[in-house]
């Protein structure tokens, strides 16, 4: 699904991904009724409990009133654990389910308003009637698609890291819950919330809910990593210096011209935009499970030849994607990011990378004018090797 950036969106209940950037992201909640009306929910609570029991699915129940209050239980599950829980006051939450079930994955076509690097994944909570995780708050904006049953959302008070919260060893419930908005979704509605922002859903009957939830690394995050990357890069003669310094009056002080030859000193590893865009590119897209990649082995000639043949591509769910220009030696070029790597390509590649990025499969229609370009052909073969690009088997 594609869209210009002021074509009103179902999804966002007919306003404009426009508007809603301008009005909304980031600023206040937004329920939107019906915004996918009619949905037929591809995976039920069987499905749930069944990925949850998988040694590599990510997966929590709480419950409310267990042998302590929002008793946290971690997954891998058995069988015995879902015989053993009470008829209600409980949620099972699976993380990233889109990287699992391709059914999944294509609610995320919903979202092409928004930068698909930003995107963390696809939650799915389950919960029995008067399920719930506690008043809380997330560092990062989430769509609450209701796809079964019925769930009461109320929102409260912006949050900060100053905000109470209980005594609880691994869960961050909020100690006050101030009330403004309160709003019961149907199946096909769906609830925005911004960062920082207190909700509270609660269970009315049996149900279930998408959590759309989106990437925003902290300020230590990015600090830390940065400093990391750009450190592997740095000859160890690189040092500060104090070339030319003035003779001092006391030997302990230090001066704000010693601040400021640090300072000069960072800066010019963080004024370099090339470097900077390496590292977020690369940590941007990496991969949440990259033990679901699986390689395989094909040359130029077998591609092209399974290409006229019929054959089919897609991405694997697990791989992420992204792009953007670069100067390379006051020569502009393309950067490919993918799966945490990345690669400086020729300018004219461009919208390959887009339809690499951004087409739901790649067949000999649409790769037909790349087909001739060595360059392209061997990024497709390369792509096909590491796992990011698989067959779709008939």
């Amino acid at each position: 699904m594609s869209t210009s950036f002021d074509t009103p969106l179902e999804i966002l209940g007919g306003i404009s991904a426009e508007v809603f950037l301008r009005d909304y992201w980031q600023k206040k909640p937004l329920l939107i009724r019906q915004a996918i009306p009619d949905f037929i929910n591809p995976i039920d609570g069987n499905d749930l409990a069944g990925l949850s029991l998988e040694e590599l699915v990510e997966s929590r129940i709480i419950l409310e009133h267990g042998e302590t209050p929002w008793q946290l239980k971690q997954g891998p599950f058995d069988e015995d654990t879902y015989n053993n829980l009470p008829e209600r006051d409980w949620t099972l939450l699976v993380q990233a389910v889109d990287q699992f079930s391709p059914e999944v994955a294509q609610i995320l076509a919903h979202f092409q308003f928004l930068p698909s690097w930003r995107i963390d994944d696809v939650m799915i909570s389950y919960a029995a009637p008067g399920g719930s995780v506690g008043p809380h708050f997330d560092n990062y904006d989430v769509f609450l698609l209701q796809t079964d049953g019925q769930r009461t959302w109320k929102t409260g008070q912006m949050c900060d890291a100053d905000t109470p919260l209980l005594n609880h060893p691994d869960l961050r419930i909020l100690d006050t819950f101030e009330q403004v908005e309160e709003w019961t979704l149907e199946p096909g509605d769906m609830l925005y919330l911004p960062p920082r922002l207190a909700h509270w859903g609660i269970a009315k009957t049996e149900c279930m809910t998408w959590s759309v939830g989106f990437r925003a690394p902290s300020s230590a995050e990015v600090i830390s990593h940065y400093a990391d990357f750009v450190a592997r890069f740095l000859p160890d003669e690189q040092r500060y210096s104090d070339a030319n310094m003035s003779p001092i009056d006391n030997p302990s002080y230090i001066r704000p011209e010693d601040i400021q030859r640090l300072r000069q000193l960072l800066n010019e590893q963080l004024n370099d935009d090339r470097i900077l865009l390496t590292w977020f590119g690369q940590y941007m897209t990496e991969p949440r499970y990259p033990e679901l990649f699986v390689t395989a082995d094909i040359d130029t000639d077998s591609l092209l030849g399974a290409l006229q043949d019929g054959v089919v591509f897609t991405r694997n769910p697990t791989a992420r994607l992204a792009w953007s220009h670069i100067e390379l030696d006051t020569e502009p070029a393309v950067v490919f990011f993918v799966s945490g790597n990345s690669r400086v390509l020729s300018e004219h590649l461009a919208p390959l990378l887009d339809l690499l990025c951004n087409a739901d499969a790649l067949h000999t229609d649409n790769l037909t004018p790349w087909l001739d370009d060595q360059e392209a052909i061997t990024l497709i073969c390369e792509l096909i090797k590491q796992g990011s690009l698989e067959c779709i088997d008939d």
